[in-house]
């Protein structure tokens, strides 16, 4: 059951942070009283001595997680020789559970390798272009992180870095990839990445765990289909690639097999390419129907304890109480496009399209040398963003964590949330 999975989460006892907070709400109402009386003066950057990063990304490219209904010689065809790994990506990992134990069981990759697409490949394998844009990634953190500042050890430290991963093979492959670049392929020690149980994983909507969200997003995704411009779209898209009309294919599908395709220049269908642009823009028009943003519980219940997560750690960070040893300096977490959509939804810099393949959102904090305040700065895809709630890039974190707490929800909160009985289908008209 869900409340046994909750008493076994690496997450801290709700006591702990329930004071942990309200020392930091007492902090906060001093300083912005003092910045009330001082004025809101810029931060001079030189002052910020960098403290800790978590970076959340989706991992890289990979083949369809579900065919076209084409004919096969229509089919593009995915050879094995793409999941030829490139040298330099090379590097051997542990996988346990969040407590140390055995990796468990993944049913979703036991679910995509049912699916053998055209040239031998399964059904959402990490391929060598992934992996390569991983290992790219990784050496962008490097020289954010070890070379123009020096953060980080230039070889991998297990007391400096988390990493946690869903359970899927091309998530924990892509962060391979990731430290492989990050890293130069150095460690010290062995290199371990969490990973949780399907039934209970936060770092994505988890729609099998959380009952009230999979009754209030139950038929979303077909109903989008069904909007008044989305479902013209789809009918001029699935004649101009010789569909029937009544083939189960919606723009999250199309967008799936377009962008694979794409990143791995292969040969796609003509009307494909010529449809790219409506293509993204629906999946992204479907994607938000089925979230709908004006609906804060389900936003809660897609990605809350997931942003519990990032708040525990910002705040044991700033909590001078917290042992060192319990404080990583980077925290590395392997997510999806479903992850990155919601994220940027409830920090407020969703930019409308669809999260790329080795996308990455980056949260930096940082403590001012003299006033010892707080900041958090925030990277969507290696540009500076401005978070809702924020007077600039470098926001309070007070500010920050306010702005968090509209959809933040820790495990209990989650757990009574995803049990409530809805007795009305949002957005379904049921």
């Amino acid at each position: 059951m869900i409340s046994s999975v909750f008493r076994v989460r690496a997450w801290a006892p709700v006591g702990v942070l329930t004071s942990l907070a309200y020392c930091f709400h007492r902090r906060r109402v001093a300083l912005a009283e003092q910045r009330a009386t001082d004025g809101q003066h810029p931060v001079d950057r030189g002052q910020l001595e960098l403290k800790m990063v978590q970076v959340v990304f989706r991992h890289g490219a990979r083949s369809p997680l579900k065919p076209l209904p084409q004919e096969e010689e229509e089919q593009v065809e995915w050879n094995t020789q793409l999941l030829e790994v490139p040298p330099q990506t090379r590097l051997d990992y542990i996988v346990t559970n969040l407590a140390g134990g055995p990796k468990p069981h993944s049913p979703y990759d036991s679910q995509y390798r049912e699916t053998t697409l055209k040239g031998g490949m399964f059904a959402g394998q990490l391929t060598g272009v992934g992996m390569q844009q991983m290992f790219a990634l990784g050496e962008r953190l490097r020289k954010n992180y070890v070379e123009d500042i020096p953060f980080l050890s230039p070889i991998f430290n297990p007391q400096e870095v988390f990493v946690r991963s869903t359970n899927m093979d091309r998530n924990l492959e892509s962060t391979r990839c990731l430290l492989a670049g990050l890293f130069q392929r150095q460690k010290e020690g062995p290199i371990i990445i969490h990973t949780d149980e399907a039934s209970s994983e936060v770092l994505y909507p988890n729609y099998q765990n959380c009952q009230n969200l999979r009754r209030r997003t139950r038929g979303r995704r077909k109903a989008a289909s069904l909007q008044p411009g989305i479902s013209e779209d789809l009918q001029k898209v699935k004649e101009g690639l010789g569909f029937d009309s009544g083939e189960e294919v919606d723009f999250l599908i199309l967008l799936d097999n377009m962008a694979a395709e794409q990143v791995h220049s292969l040969p796609s269908c003509p009307a494909l390419q010529r449809f790219a642009r409506m293509i993204e823009q629906r999946a992204v028009d479907t994607a938000l129907y089925v979230l709908q943003r004006e609906d804060r519980e389900s936003l809660q219940m897609a990605v809350g304890p997931f942003l519990h997560l990032l708040e525990s750690n910002l705040l044991k960070a700033v909590d001078p109480a917290t042992p060192p040893g319990k404080i990583r300096k980077l925290y590395l977490y392997a997510a999806h496009d479903v992850t990155l959509m919601p994220l940027l939804l409830t920090l407020g810099i969703f930019d409308h399209k669809w999260p790329p393949f080795a996308v990455d959102l980056t949260m930096e904090l940082y403590q001012h040398q003299e006033s010892k305040e707080w900041f958090v700065q925030l990277y969507y895809h290696g540009e500076e963003q401005v978070p809702r709630g924020c007077p600039d890039r470098f926001c309070p974190l007070d500010q920050f964590l306010n702005a968090m707490s509209v959809y933040t929800l820790s495990p209990e909160k989650y757990h009574t949330l995803c049990s409530q009985a809805h007795t009305m289908e949002l957005g379904n008209g049921e």
